[in-house]
């Protein structure tokens, strides 16, 4: 089983509905959302071939995952010959325990990171923590969550939760000096605690958007020029990457490097963009290790339906246009992946748990799929989770039963006629309205979020019936 910060503490409607009753947040969701949607939106617009793009970027995801373990053996041996160490991590104890023991190595209580999903997925900070070593975080909203005492509510903006006079608060009592809530005073407070950390660390820990095979190469793309700083400045880099960033070749990166910018902060190309190939003697981090991550990701490859959510390339896309994670942020799917990713690869990558009810969050508009620059069909994968989910089996027993009724056309007829008798009274004594508010345990279940409409008067066929012969 794997692990670390993707298994839920509370079941997805439980911690949703504490969320619900901020309207503060709703109101900082829905500023921020709104703006990288339309962003977006437009730079997406520019691109004449977006579809053929979407459609080269998925097809070579689906190659890379055909044919995963053979791309994995030939970066390793890549990577090995241009002078970096390659360490496997079965899950996330593993790959802590590797890191940790890696930094400890080096003798220093400090690291530098740039923002990775994969070391928060892991836990990373907090086995480091645990052995003494403090990890800074670099990327700006990723400074703020942690200074904080905050988890991330956004795979690509994690403090999108905070307005700009919260930030301040948080810089304030940090020690952070920031005297107003402009922006530009408060990057430049930033700015100035993170120079000397840069400075003095001697270990980096990256993550990576991309790792391409044929070279052996790693690539992180980033807005602030904090992860360059993190990954050129000290002695000693840290790579950990999860085993499906693989891309067989340089010229796959070209496709990517168009999808990623446009689909995550609607840029036509992203500000900086880092390649490395293992030790450049004389030039960056003379000791480079890398750390391929598996932690639930062959167990999703083996699915036929729900591998494709291992094409996801993090651009948090499928969050900006989603109408659940508008209204309830990242923290109510408990997992450091939120929204629709998060509803399908949470479950998949932790097993049960409470995640069970992660894909139960959403309306299954098919927003997420049109906006997924890899075209991962989301609401497709919600589905299959939830029939091939565990179920209670009072809930199973009753779908056999509708499903037994259902098979034959005049068991279904019959079964009509018979609720409508059993509805008439409660329909008289609900009047017009055709629907009851509150059902008797253990169907109170469904009436505590909706109603349950009474069976119709007629079915189509007997009004078909009735008005032929009229």
């Amino acid at each position: 089983m794997s692990g670390g910060n993707i298994v839920a503490r509370l079941p997805f409607p439980v911690a949703a509905r504490k969320e619900l009753g901020d309207a503060q947040l709703r109101a900082n969701l829905r500023n921020a959302t709104h703006t990288i949607r339309d962003k977006r939106l437009r730079m997406v617009g520019e691109v004449p071939d977006w579809e053929e793009l979407r459609r080269s970027g998925a097809a070579i995801k689906d190659d890379v995952l055909s044919r995963l373990p053979e791309l994995l053996t030939q970066f390793e041996a890549a990577a090995t010959a241009a002078g970096a160490t390659v360490h496997w991590a079965r899950d996330a104890a593993e790959a802590c325990a590797v890191v940790t023991a890696l930094v400890r190595d080096t003798g220093t209580a400090e690291v530098v990171k740039v923002k990775s999903m994969v070391t928060q997925e892991i836990g990373l900070n907090d086995s480091l923590e645990a052995a003494g070593i403090a990890a800074v975080e670099t990327d700006l909203a990723e400074l703020i969550v942690q200074l904080a005492g905050d988890t991330p509510s956004h795979i690509l903006v994690p403090a999108i939760h905070y307005n700009r006079s919260q930030i301040r608060d948080i810089f304030h009592r940090n020690g952070l000096s920031a005297l107003t809530d402009d922006p530009p005073a408060l990057a430049e407070a930033a700015r100035r605690h993170l120079r000397a950390k840069f400075l003095s660390a001697r270990v980096g820990i990256s993550g990576a958007n991309f790792a391409v095979a044929e070279s052996g190469t790693l690539v992180v793309v980033e807005s602030e020029g904090n992860g360059r700083m993190c990954l050129t400045l000290p002695e000693t880099l840290i790579s950990v990457v999860g085993i499906e960033k693989i891309l067989p070749t340089f010229r796959d990166l070209e496709v990517f490097l168009q999808l990623l910018p446009r689909s995550s902060t609607g840029e036509r190309m992203n500000p900086y963009t880092s390649l490395w190939t293992g030790v450049t003697p004389g030039d960056g981090p003379q000791t480079v290790h890398i750390v391929l991550v598996d932690n639930g990701r062959t167990e999703t490859l083996a699915d036929d339906v729900g591998r494709q959510a291992l094409r996801c390339i993090r651009c948090s896309a499928c969050l900006n246009v989603c109408p659940v994670y508008e209204r309830v942020g990242g923290h109510a799917y408990g997992s450091v992946y939120p929204g629709p990713i998060g509803a399908i690869l949470s479950p998949q990558l932790s097993g049960g748990g409470a995640n069970r009810t992660l894909p139960y969050a959403s309306t299954l508009c098919g927003a997420c799929y049109d906006a997924c620059p890899v075209r991962i069909n989301i609401p497709e994968v919600l589905v299959h989770l939830r029939q091939t989910g565990p179920h209670p089996p009072a809930e199973r027993a009753a779908m056999r039963a509708l499903s037994w009724i259902m098979r034959d056309r005049r068991r279904y007829a019959a079964a009509l006629r018979a609720a409508r008798r059993g509805a008439a009274p409660i329909r008289w004594a609900t009047g017009r309205r055709g629907a009851v508010r509150h059902l008797p345990w253990p169907l109170s279940k469904w009436t505590s979020t909706r109603d349950a409409p009474l069976p119709a008067k007629q079915t189509f066929r007997e009004w078909w019936a009735h008005e032929r012969t009229r």
